[in-house]
């Protein structure tokens, strides 16, 4: 398995819940967008504070066949709310688009996907993100990996819908628990952890086995590839919650 710093993906493996990165590059061509299509983890203090940006907007995208369960989408909502700084709050916008053909999708496909379907942009004092539910799989999956989500730039994220569908059924695991412990796992990479820009204050409680992730078990960015993370969310309805050094680390980003 390869670890690099810029894209995290969430998969499982013979039933354990794990994450993964890869490596990408890319270049900015059009400036209106330019504040979108930066690394991960550098627009972390910008998402949680008010320093420069008093709202968000969170553009939620997802396919005809796919759509992930109001519950879920409630708990993400609870998760923002308790650890980012918005005083003039954060807007949802839901959008349905079409079944998309050709999967397995690769990253670059991802990418443009969000390309052609993104409406909402970074501007002013407002910050925007991007999350895509994709009604096909990654192309990095294999027949004992499935990569379940990807924070891939600084506000972009990618849910496979599908998969998590598939490993809820297979795995024993509650769909709503599955859907809201990757959104929110992912959503706390943008917000910079692990260390995603080696600069989060408790820089020891990184697994350094498991790059940028949390070493503190139980913890929703807790990595580790033992017989225990197995049961990490089978038959849970309770979700895994921030540690309470991943929660210092957004607060001195300016987080709740």
């Amino acid at each position: 398995m390869r670890i690099n710093n810029t894209i995290f993906l969430f998969f499982i493996l013979f039933g354990f819940i794990f994450t993964s990165c890869k490596k990408d590059t890319e270049s900015v061509i059009d400036d209106s967008k330019a504040e979108n299509l930066k690394a991960l983890g550098v627009s972390a203090e910008d998402l949680l504070s008010d320093d420069i940006y008093k709202s968000m907007t969170v553009e939620l995208v997802y396919t005809q066949s796919y759509r992930p369960l109001q519950e879920s989408i409630d708990a993400f909502k609870n998760f923002l709310n308790e650890r980012v700084n918005k005083p003039e709050g954060i807007t949802y916008i839901e959008r349905t688009i079409p079944d998309i053909s050709g999967y397995p999708f690769t990253l670059a496909e991802i990418k443009e996907i969000e390309n052609q379907n993104r409406s909402e942009f970074t501007v002013d004092d407002n910050i925007a993100v991007y999350v895509f539910f994709s009604n096909g799989n990654s192309s990095s999956d294999t027949n004992t990996l499935k990569t379940l989500g990807s924070a891939y730039r600084n506000t972009s994220i990618v849910i496979y819908q599908k998969t998590l569908v598939e490993v809820s059924a297979s795995q024993g695991i509650i769909l709503s628990t599955l859907e809201a412990t990757t959104l929110n796992h992912e959503f706390a990479h943008i917000f910079g952890l692990v260390n995603i820009q080696d600069d989060d204050i408790h820089q020891y409680h990184e697994d350094i086995s498991h790059d940028k992730h949390c070493k503190v078990e139980g913890c929703l960015m807790y990595y580790e590839s033992n017989s225990r993370s197995a049961q990490i969310l089978k038959g849970r309805s309770v979700l895994p919650q921030l540690d309470p050094l991943c929660i210092e680390d957004l607060q001195a980003k300016g987080g709740k």
